[in-house]
């Protein structure tokens, strides 16, 4: 096995990670829409909320224990979000909601972002990938201050898409925030692939993130550079290919960056 076999193995299996404690099942109906630590819901929400008159009641089904929610999907998780607020098992409050979707990838409803990892709720983003004319890659290094993988490198883009987006408009509006660039600037938007991740979320207490990336690759025309807007990046940087794979091999990429730059370069196979 070559080394960028090894590294691509490894990077793999770092993008499935089992969660750091044991989840069960979060049902609406019989859909899964997420799944929680056994003991989170007890925890983090006042004691009037569990049980057969609340929000959230323990079940067993087909022998798997876990947890089934009451009423209207969005209403109660409102309702659960502002609890878990409240007893400060929330993460960051963005007042932005993102759809919830079951297995299949159905739209059930809505809930606030900042509490999707503790809820193991698959969330849904969208990345760019910028090159050249002669096939140099635009990258931007993440902020030092992000909560998340900060200081590493990433692809041009990369955001959330909330419920009230397409993915399109997401991308739009994303590739203008943290890029400065208008898609009208940019040649040959193309759909790269899907990728999916699951891993723990060590910033949050009992956070599982569970996240679909749809990546985009496009060119970037001479004479037009990258400029953050929202004070989320760092820096941007032109990388020629070969410097790119060897610093992607030193790991100084984000997990999701290195799996699009690995799927666009094929550097398995270098």
């Amino acid at each position: 096995m070559s080394e960028h076999s090894a590294w691509l193995d490894r990077l793999r299996a770092s993008a499935q990670l089992p969660p750091a404690a044991p989840r069960v099942p979060l049902w609406w109906g019989t859909a899964v829409i997420g799944s929680v630590e056994p003991d989170f819901f007890a925890k983090a929400l006042p004691a009037q909320a569990i049980g057969v008159q609340g929000w959230v009641e323990y079940s067993v089904r087909d022998g798997q224990g876990g947890w089934a929610l009451a009423g209207e999907l969005t209403s109660t998780l409102a309702l659960i979000a502002n609890a878990l607020r409240h007893s400060g098992f929330a993460h960051t409050w963005r007042d932005e909601q993102l759809a919830v979707c079951d297995e299949h990838g159905t739209r059930l409803g809505t809930v606030e972002r900042g509490v999707v990892r503790q809820l193991g709720i698959t969330t849904h983003a969208v990345h760019l990938a910028g090159v050249t004319p002669d096939g140099r890659h635009w990258i931007q290094q993440r902020s030092l201050t992000k909560a998340n993988d900060p200081g590493l490198w990433d692809t041009l883009m990369g955001g959330m898409v909330p419920a009230s987006d397409t993915v399109m408009q997401s991308l739009e509006r994303e590739t203008w925030e943290e890029a400065g660039l208008r898609i009208d600037q940019l040649r040959e938007i193309e759909l790269g692939g899907r990728i999916a991740t699951s891993r723990p979320a060590h910033d949050q207490v009992a956070g599982y993130v569970v996240e679909d990336i749809d990546w985009y690759r496009c060119v970037v025309p001479d004479g037009v550079a990258p400029s953050n807007q929202d004070g989320e990046v760092a820096q941007f940087a032109l990388l020629p290919q070969a410097q790119l794979h060897q610093r992607l091999l030193q790991g100084e990429f984000t997990t999701e960056a290195a799996l699009i730059f690995a799927a666009m370069t094929g550097i398995a196979g270098i």
